[in-house]
């Protein structure tokens, strides 16, 4: 087995007071998808902005690719090879998706003196890569606002693998999205999978879970619930831990089985 590209060791977070992390360990490896689920304010948030760069930990150790990391921004985080994809895409809807996909990375082309946006090698480049992934686009010169949400989230998906994503983390790609949709995004993160990226997938919907993860951790008030391979747990055990076990059967049992 390889060894894993990030691990976050014990990683405490606190907000004054408040304990939002209280000692998560997680490895993530190379060419897998490791599901991160829990309810709400179980800590996801804070445990993917930890990764990311957006908080620091309090306590606890980053280990990214054999080395300890203490990312200072996202910036140093996404310089690494951890890219994240969130719910509510950084994308310009006018725009189209060559630009979109090449925004903040964008090709020059100079024509003496003069610096230029090369339309040429942005059009061929995305086309591929859309193309790669299983959407096929009217053009490279398409607006992103014209296409589904599920086919936003994988020019989100393929634009951070295509930059140099070793760990890409996405933050509840299926949400929002209908049954056709969510299916092309499943399939988007089982190709990018294949291809040894390591995948975090953080969503509440045990059914997209169990069809692409490898690896399942429950996260519930800031600690986990443990990490179970696949086929070592069903969705109902699954469903269980994040829906709170015992205290639910408790629930459902004092109103007579109506939960």
């Amino acid at each position: 087995m390889s060894e894993p590209i990030i691990q976050m060791k014990n990683i405490e977070k606190h907000f004054g007071s408040v304990i939002a992390l209280a000692g998560v360990s997680v490895d993530i490896f190379p060419g897998e998808c490791h599901c991160l689920l829990g309810d709400n304010g179980a800590g996801k948030s804070t445990f993917i902005k930890t990764m990311s760069g957006v908080h620091k930990p309090t306590k606890g150790e980053i280990v990214f690719d054999g080395k300890p990391m203490n990312f200072a921004r996202p910036r140093n985080a996404m310089a690494a090879g951890i890219a994240t994809v969130h719910q509510h895409l950084a994308m310009i809807p006018l725009m189209s998706v060559s630009r979109n996909f090449f925004m903040g990375n964008e090709p020059i082309r100079k024509i003496g003196p003069i610096r230029l946006f090369d339309h040429e090698h942005a059009n061929t480049v995305t086309m591929e890569a859309m193309k790669k992934m299983g959407i096929n686009l009217r053009g490279p010169d398409q607006a992103v606002g014209t296409l589904s949400g599920g086919e936003r989230q994988t020019v989100a998906i393929s634009r951070a693998v295509h930059f140099g994503a070793k760990v890409l983390i996405l933050d509840e790609p299926t949400s929002a999205l209908g049954v056709r949709q969510t299916s092309n995004v499943l399939a988007t993160i089982d190709k990018v999978r294949k291809e040894g990226v390591a995948v975090v997938f953080i969503t509440h919907n045990v059914r997209h879970a169990l069809a692409v993860g490898d690896r399942f951790t429950v996260l519930n008030r800031g600690t986990t619930l443990g990490t179970a391979k696949k086929g070592e747990i069903t969705a109902e055990e699954l469903q269980d831990m994040m829906a709170g076990g015992q205290e639910l059967a408790v629930l459902e049992g004092s109103l007579g089985g109506t939960v």
